[in-house]
């Protein structure tokens, strides 16, 4: 065999093995470049991190893993949450270490796909969590973290969505407000350390910090860093940039203010020149946009609600003018009215990338709780939600384009209980806020799928899910967005006969 089929077999066996990981991506196939257009497989291995939830005695968060059915081609597989400290073999001192009696031990294991799993932890210390899922168990593999703090700062309930691994974040809405305490957690899965810088930026732009520099995160182990130590300068309304310049990590921002609750804010989606934030709570009495241009160029928008009726502009508020490297924020105050809306971002003349993010509150005067919408994708092929229970789930489904036809599908209880679908239609420029539908006999937790109800029938349609709680008055809730699941990717098919080069 010669050098020249050597090298291209080892190209298609490395493109073979993108299949294995959820958040690989591939050429589209067009063009006559040696390709024929791009296959949708299955991923066969997909990972995630959930950061540590809480050291307050007071606080219980629970676990929740699920994958859904179908769309898997291998016959087995499995999927588990462990201590991210697992293999850990040096302190962050440097010191050797001991693996903990535990640290092997899964916190819950996933068995077949349909069926959520749910764990609990009461208090105290507990870990940032390490998930892997192959086979069967990969594709759309979704795990949710919820804790409730019943008073504090940050009382309410906190929801984030476990992560994949990345070397980019951006974060509009932080902030380092006398009332607020904002950590950014940042984990590595791998065996090596991460080296992370952080940057923030104020209305006036980038604030000076050297204490944001080169942060070394080690192997299997998670730093919080509080965003008040990074710059001595107060800012109500920030945004941060975090990036690893070696390894990956996961990010996410704990954020609890003394008065008005707390939740995690999320990264935002990509910089792009359109965003879409869906699913602002009916009854939010107030809402606050956050956005930055993270480019050379100022960016102008085009603000607009879209409600269940039609899209409108809020009054006053109709265009936004973002400048290059400054953060932008503007008060909306109760735009929804009494009607679930999501707010759509188009630039009004030169499309210039921007990350944008909404920190609603609900509630009135010491009875408020906040939480977070960023921007987000679209549910693309299907998009996951774990943690829905028998009261409290609302879902907002808005189509900022064409109308969409999107199928919702409750799983299997996680004690108890079988799955049912429903088929929805949301017309263009309107949001669809529906209680979600609960499967039959339902025991325990479920999760919802949405996805399109034929094909390019709803891949434009974007969504989340607001989870309530409400205790003493308070209206505690938590806002997840539903991009895709990224259970399928796409691969190229090899058009060259390796037979021939063969001869």
């Amino acid at each position: 065999m010669n050098r020249t089929t050597q090298s291209l077999i080892a190209a298609v066996a490395a493109l073979a093995a993108v299949t294995g990981f959820a958040a690989a991506s591939a050429p589209d196939g067009s063009g006559d470049d040696g390709a024929k257009a791009a296959a949708r497989l299955p991923v066969e291995r997909s990972s995630l991190l959930c950061p540590v939830p809480s050291a307050s005695d007071l606080a219980e968060t629970s676990y929740t893993a699920f994958t859904p059915k179908g769309g898997a081609s291998a016959p087995s597989g499995k999927a588990e949450l462990l201590p991210a400290t697992r293999a850990l073999k040096v302190t962050p001192e440097g010191s050797a270490r001991e693996p903990k009696k535990d640290d092997d031990k899964p916190f819950l294991t996933s068995k077949a796909p349909g069926k959520p799993v749910t764990g609990q932890e009461s208090g105290g210390e507990s870990p940032a969590l390490l998930g892997t899922a192959d086979g069967k168990l990969a594709p759309g593999w979704t795990v949710q973290q919820t804790t409730k703090y019943a008073v504090g700062s940050g009382r309410g309930l906190q929801g984030a969505n476990c992560t994949a691994p990345d070397t980019d974040f951006w974060f509009p809405g932080a902030s380092t407000a006398e009332d607020r305490s904002d950590y950014v957690h940042l984990t590595n899965p791998d065996d090596s350390a991460a080296v992370v810088d952080i940057e923030l930026y104020g209305k006036d732009g980038a604030l000076k910090t050297e204490v944001g520099e080169a942060i070394q995160v080690q192997p299997h182990s998670s730093v919080p860093v509080l965003l008040s130590t990074l710059s001595p300068k107060e800012q109500t309304n920030l945004t941060m940039h975090v990036t690893a310049r070696s390894g990956r990590v996961a990010a996410a921002v704990q954020s609890s203010d003394d008065k008005l609750g707390g939740d995690w804010l999320p990264a935002s989606a990509d910089p792009a020149s359109r965003l879409v934030l869906p699913g602002i709570p009916k009854d939010a009495t107030s809402a606050r946009l956050v956005a930055f241009a993270p480019g050379v160029e100022d960016a102008d928008l085009k603000v607009q609600l879209a409600a269940p009726s039609g899209s409108i502009s809020p009054a006053g508020h109709a265009n936004l003018h973002v400048k290059s490297g400054m953060t932008t924020a503007v008060d909306l105050g109760d735009v929804t009215k009494g009607e679930a809306g999501s707010l759509i971002l188009t630039p009004t003349e030169d499309a210039v990338p921007v990350v944008a993010a909404l920190r609603v509150t609900r509630g009135k005067g010491a009875d408020q709780e906040t939480a977070f919408i960023p921007a987000t994708n679209a549910i693309g092929t299907r998009a996951t939600v774990a943690d829905n229970r028998a009261k409290g789930s609302t879902l907002s489904l808005v189509a900022p384009g064409k109308t969409g036809k999107v199928r919702v599908t409750a799983s299997d209880g996680s004690e108890g209980g079988s799955s049912t679908s429903k088929t929805y239609t949301v017309k263009g420029g309107t949001t669809l806020g529906i209680k979600a539908p609960v499967p039959a006999g339902l025991k325990g937790t479920y999760a919802l799928t949405v996805e399109p109800a034929s094909e390019g029938s709803g891949e434009g349609v974007y969504a989340s899910r607001m989870l309530e709680d409400p205790e003493d008055g308070v209206p505690m809730f938590t806002v997840q967005t539903l991009p895709d699941d990224r259970g399928m990717v796409s691969v190229p098919e090899a058009k060259q006969d390796l037979k021939v080069l063969q001869k």
